[in-house]
């Protein structure tokens, strides 16, 4: 096994999460420091701004190109941090996400932006990035990409259970019960959204980030007509897997809330968020529901998924690290390409075979 440090910038916009992970690939050694170093203020509203634009700009645009570098010295900034704080736990590779401004998979394409050759030369060590391109290439929704991590994570669990993570979109990962030869069916798909609409209008409204405790959520009455209107989009309809951009349902969803109070939009688009993961079409019915992510710390989508599903727990239950999945994952992910392993299938990406993630600077 080897050290790996993971990096991801979620569709939060928090900032850049790092983790240090023990792995070979395949199986999960011992889980290292983590920590976030958030974006500032500035930089985080001129990447929010990017998303709006996205889809009309060129790669080579320099506005583009200096948020990307703006965006790459903070994710070396992380990893001088985090390696400072672990000076013996010594990297092999480096799993480099990138910041995410648009995804659609329906024409083939997802864009991470960052400079991977940057982030080598400055830090020293060996980077993995463009985890997606590959999976699109041959026919993949290109996420989510977590499932190979979680199934790694839950290799002893016999049950069916599910992964959710809610992060600016929520996505899951179900796992099959293990059959007498100890193998399992796996699933994936972004459920629908998770913290994005909910910040966004928070955001709006009162010039605070998100929702902190839920506060606000709690405080209003879920408006059930808007709520039906919003599941009735055409994409929770369709089977999984499948995949979001952080504003696919952006327009509709703020059109929709659009006259209520502050309270009642929050309550209704917290709710809109329990139920797109309700909703969602599994292959099998997950015994258990483990959350993960930013979404667990809101007492109103905990307690609404508890009241849907049943059985749901925060990932902290299982001594897992909630904030440094993610980043844990593409550490994994990064060990995983350099020994040309897949990881993503049909069942979780859609892709047409297995498909290895990630490319070497």
């Amino acid at each position: 096994m080897v050290w790996a440090l993971g990096l991801m910038s979620g569709t939060s916009l928090d900032g850049v999460d790092a983790a240090l992970i023990e792995t070979d690939g395949v199986r999960i050694g011992r889980a290292g420091p983590s920590l976030t170093l958030p974006y500032s203020p500035e930089l985080r509203a001129k990447t929010r701004a990017l998303l709006d634009r996205a889809v009309g700009l060129a790669e080579d645009d320099p506005n583009v190109l200096a948020i990307a570098r703006d965006l790459t010295l903070q994710h070396v900034e992380v990893v001088r941090l985090l390696r400072e704080q672990a000076p013996d736990l010594e990297p092999a590779a480096i799993g480099f996400h990138g910041q995410t401004i648009l995804h659609q998979p329906e024409r083939g394409r997802s864009w991470q932006i960052g400079e991977a050759g940057l982030l080598q030369d400055l830090c020293g060590v060996p980077v993995i990035s463009d985890f997606r391109s590959r999976d699109l290439e041959n026919g993949g929704e290109g996420a989510p990409l977590v499932p190979v991590f979680h199934a790694a994570l839950l290799q002893q669990e016999k049950r069916s259970v599910a992964v959710l993570n809610i992060g600016g979109v929520a996505n899951v990962t179900v796992l099959g019960p293990q059959d007498e030869c100890g193998q399992r069916g796996v699933w994936a798909c972004d459920t629908g959204p998770g913290n994005a609409l909910l910040d966004d209008w928070v955001l709006c409204h009162t010039g605070q980030p998100c929702d902190f405790g839920g506060a606000l959520a709690l405080s209003g009455a879920v408006h059930a007509d808007i709520l039906e209107r919003l599941l009735a989009i055409p994409y929770f309809a369709r089977p999984m897997p499948k995949s979001l951009d952080r504003l696919s349902f952006h327009p509709e969803a703020m059109a929709c809330v659009r006259g209520l109070s502050v309270e009642d939009g929050a309550a209704t688009l917290a709710a809109f968020t329990i139920e797109s993961v309700v909703r969602t079409v599994y292959p099998v019915r997950p015994e258990m529901w483990f959350v993960a992510g930013g979404g667990r710390h809101n007492p109103v989508l905990m307690n609404g998924l508890k009241r849907r599903l049943g059985a749901v727990a925060s990932v902290d239950v299982l001594g897992w690290d909630g904030d440094a999945l993610e980043a844990q994952c593409f550490g994994l992910l990064a060990v995983r390409c350099l020994h040309g392993l897949p990881s993503s299938w049909p069942g979780t990406t859609g892709v047409r075979q297995p498909c290895i993630a990630g490319r070497a600077v």
